[in-house]
């Protein structure tokens, strides 16, 4: 017999697990729905190329993607940012905006598996869709925050800006008389964000750029904590005259906008964060805020990071106009691992038809009267019934193992009289009710346990 295992990199959730899961999805559902926002829901699989006009051609060796039988290229979705866009150029490019979607679903990416990254995973997000504002961008922070606070989650949340460090990069440029082209300085956003820092200095020389400007690059990056705007500013307006606004007054802006995140952030919301400059996130397509929040948790180990996300212009790239927007998501996977969860116990009800002795005409009549009785319990307890014809003691002993609370029992004696035998399982205390004064009795004795 050959024994099929599950696939590399994916998981079976146990009743147990799923009890925790579900409980996490009610939770961020609540505080998004309570925050303005609406679920939608996209295919599990869509056009490759949806997202590799985004993230370019590199990204399809990290997908599962593949040719259907009509001759399409299709990929299973590795994230759910593209496709929830795509869904707004296809149905609502019209409607009012801002637009405030939240979601949760699987997606897929074709990597070597490690502790907390699997390839299918869940991701919980949302996005404000016609609005990358300072409003904007720091309401999405702070419901981020809150979904933690309704989790009870600690993390750290840290800030930064893309824009302020491709215009840091482009000022660098030019005063060194060294020209990069979009893939260039995309690449070096990209080892920023990997903290390459080797691999930086490296292309940096090999491209022109002298000691000077690759240290000024990397105490750019380094800049962190409270002073980081002010030094910030102090680097930008170096090299640039007495107001320092001519050459780097787009950077200038964006200092602006990162400093009114900020006090959004602190004196509205009451948000806690950490300004770090050095973010850079991964992603092309950000084109200004960028955030990171990283669990307090030493469970997760170096897979700290639980949530990401910034503000990001992709719409046009699907056949839309070019639309702000800002969005997050939660690695959900990674949260189920640190969420403080204890399952509640399960008032279990079983119905116990004693069947051993009794002949055709009576079996049949008690377990219809069995059924009976689950149908009216079922509307207060979570009951089962018996499927195996088994005999009283197996009834209960499977009663037990299940962790049921109360047994009904019902028999000849019980049938006749038109009552049952409502059996505490914990005391063993029993008496004859009827069913009416059955589920009285057992909401009854819940109360004085809980109390």
């Amino acid at each position: 017999m050959v024994k099929v295992e599950r696939v590399r990199g994916t998981r079976d959730f146990l009743p147990a697990e799923m009890k925790k899961r579900r409980e996490m999805e009610r939770i961020m559902r609540e505080v998004a729905i309570k925050w303005g926002y609406e679920e939608v829901q996209t295919p599990t699989f869509e056009h490759a190329e949806l997202f590799t006009l985004k993230s370019g051609e590199e990204i399809l060796k990290e997908m599962y993607e593949f040719v259907d039988k009509g001759g399409r290229h299709l990929a299973l979705r590795p994230e759910l940012t593209a496709p929830v866009i795509r869904m707004f150029v296809n149905e609502l490019k019209m409607a009012r905006k801002p637009l405030r979607f939240f979601y949760f679903g699987n997606c897929f990416r074709y990597e070597e598996p490690q502790r907390a990254r699997y390839r299918e995973f869940w991701q919980f997000g949302a996005e404000i869709i016609g609005a990358d504002s300072p409003e904007a961008q720091a309401e999405i922070i702070a419901l981020a925050h809150e979904i933690l606070n309704a989790l009870h989650i600690k993390g750290s949340i840290e800030i930064g800006h893309v824009g302020i460090l491709r215009d840091f990069l482009a000022k660098l440029s030019e005063e060194s008389g060294v020209s990069l082209n979009e893939d260039e300085k995309n690449r070096i956003m990209r080892l920023i964000d990997k903290g390459a820092k080797e691999q930086i200095e490296e292309f940096m020389r090999a491209k022109g750029f002298k000691d000077d400007a690759i240290a000024d690059l990397f105490g750019m990056v380094s800049l962190r904590g409270e002073d980081a705007l002010k030094e910030a500013r102090e680097m930008l307006r170096s090299g640039d005259g007495e107001n320092g606004e001519n050459s780097r007054g787009t950077a200038l802006d964006k200092l602006r906008e990162l400093e009114a995140v900020a006090e959004l952030l602190s004196e509205g919301y009451g948000t806690p964060f950490t300004l770090n400059l050095g973010i850079a996130r991964g992603l092309d397509y950000y084109t200004g805020l960028v955030f990171e929040i990283y669990a307090e948790a030493e469970k997760l180990g170096a897979q700290r990071q639980i949530c990401g996300g910034g503000s990001y212009r992709i719409a046009h790239l699907f056949g839309g106009e070019d639309t702000p927007s800002t969005g997050f998501a939660f690695g959900f996977d990674r949260l189920s691992e640190i969420f403080p969860f204890e399952a509640p116990s399960d008032l279990k009800v079983v119905v116990v038809p004693v069947l051993r002795k009794a002949d055709a005409g009576l079996r049949r009549d008690l377990q219809i009267a069995a059924l009976k009785t689950a149908r009216i319990l079922r509307s207060h307890f979570v009951t089962l019934t018996d499927v195996l014809g088994r005999n009283l003691s197996a009834q209960l002993a499977y009663a037990d193992a299940i962790g049921a609370s109360f047994a009904v029992i019902i028999g000849e004696r019980e049938l006749k009289e038109g009552r049952v035998t409502l059996r505490n399982l914990r005391t063993g205390e029993q008496e004859s009710v009827s069913v009416e004064e059955c589920v009285r009795k057992i909401k009854e004795q819940e109360c004085s346990k809980e109390g």
